[in-house]
């Protein structure tokens, strides 16, 4: 549906993306996740023409040029900030748009807007605008759908329902380009994540495959945790002590085993911590950051 084939992007002759690339198929619901900063809009501004850049883009293997748009006829978008006319009502600012008057008023009854869709969009809070963003990327069924943060806003309710409705569109075969701050959101409908740091694209991976990368620490309980503490200070081994558990890295475990055996310490428990997906970001992102130092 969408393929980014080594892609640069240049603002006022910086470098922002770095020869990105990636592939978004029917039905995929791709994360596009990283630091503010990271390129992720720029990305998503690239892919939509509004940006000069370097490589190829193409939707359902139509080029995508700075001169040549034909292909975004397949795509609908939200990106950075609602762009809504203030002084016409919100079914206004959707008719600008609509193709299809079943469409537009099935779009408005998903997202719940009925009590609000005839009044000016410039006495819309933030979450009404959002709500209208979101329904002028859903029209007329495009093939690709774009969103740049579009739970910014949105109450409880309104998120659960915004993630309900793209699994509903995924299933039916509409590919997702998402980028979202709230990854516990995002993690519940995303089937690939794509990690940007600094430009440059470094994890593009399942869901699945993302979950199990391994960040996670151990658990350890001694026989005798005093002189199992004196053990790994003597090993310069790093470790946390809290509330008579002794949490270890990962990579630390064999060592551990090895060194407590040799002094005849036995281990009563030695289980993972699961890292949540958070974690996992956070762990890569600072890994990513000592690789820079080095």
């Amino acid at each position: 549906m969408l393929n980014v084939d080594n892609v640069n992007t240049y603002i006022s002759r910086t470098k922002i993306v770095k020869n990105a690339s990636f592939k978004v198929a029917p039905g995929e619901i791709v994360g596009l996740i990283g630091p503010n900063g990271a390129g992720k809009t720029t990305i998503m501004k690239t892919i939509l023409g509004l940006t000069s850049f370097s490589g190829k883009i193409s939707i359902v293997n139509d080029p995508v040029t700075e001169n040549n748009h034909q292909a975004l006829s397949e795509v609908g978008a939200l990106i950075e900030h609602p762009a809504v006319y203030p002084f016409l009502t919100g079914q206004q600012n959707l008719q600008l748009y609509s193709h299809n008057k079943e469409d537009l008023e099935n779009i408005v009854s998903l997202l719940q807007m009925a009590s609000f869709i005839q009044s000016k969009a410039k006495g819309y809070s933030l979450g009404m605008k959002q709500k209208l963003g979101i329904a002028i990327a859903l029209l007329n069924k495009p093939k690709l759908i774009i969103l740049d943060e579009p739970m910014n806003g949105l109450d409880i309710e309104s998120t659960i329902r915004v993630r309900k409705i793209i699994k509903q569109y995924a299933d039916r075969g509409t590919a997702f380009l998402i980028s979202s701050h709230v990854l516990s959101e995002l993690q519940k409908v995303m089937t690939q994540v794509i990690l940007i740091s600094g430009g440059k694209i470094i994890v593009n991976k399942p869901i699945e495959e993302f979950n199990q990368i391994n960040h996670q620490k151990y658990k350890i309980i001694a026989e005798n945790n005093n002189v199992a503490l004196n053990i790994l200070q003597k090993q310069g081994i790093n470790y946390i002590y809290k509330d008579g558990n002794i949490t270890i890295n990962n990579e630390d475990v064999f060592k551990i085993q090895d060194e407590l055996f040799k002094n005849k310490v036995y281990l009563k428990e030695l289980v993972p911590i699961e890292a949540n997906f958070e974690q996992i970001v956070v762990n890569i992102l600072d890994k990513q950051k000592e690789n820079n130092h080095d």
